[in-house]
C-alpha cells in the first residue's frame, strides 16, 4: 500500500493534473485583489444601503413590553446583588472567625 502512494506520488501524471489547480487559484487570488481595489467607496456606500435596509426590517418592542422588560432587568440585577452581597459577608465572616 505504501508502495502504490509512493507510484503516485512520483508518477508525472500526478504533477501534471495539480497545475491547471494552481494557476486557477492563483488567477483567483488575482481576481480577488482587484475586485477589492474596484470597490474602494462602493463598497462603503454599500454597507450604509444594507444597513438601512435591515434596520427597517426590525421590530422594535412597544412601550409595555420596554417597561416589562426593564422591570425584570432591574429584579435579576437586585437579585444579583443580592446574592453576591451574601456570598460575600459570609466569606467576610469566616475569614473573621478563622483567623482571628
Amino acid at each position: 500500500m505504501a508502495e502504490d502512494l509512493e507510484l503516485e506520488k512520483n508518477s508525472p501524471e500526478g504533477e501534471d493534473a495539480d497545475k491547471p489547480a494552481k494557476k486557477a487559484k492563483a488567477e483567483d487570488k488575482k481576481n480577488s485583489k482587484k475586485a477589492a481595489k474596484k470597490k474602494g467607496k462602493k463598497g462603503f456606500v454599500k454597507f450604509f444601503k444594507d444597513a438601512r435596509s435591515e434596520f427597517k426590517k426590525v421590530v422594535w418592542p412597544g412601550p409595555k413590553e420596554t417597561t416589562r422588560n426593564t422591570i425584570v432587568v432591574i429584579i435579576v440585577c437586585l437579585l444579583a446583588g443580592a446574592l453576591v452581597f451574601g456570598v460575600d459577608s459570609l466569606f467576610g465572616l469566616l475569614n473573621n472567625l478563622l483567623f482571628r
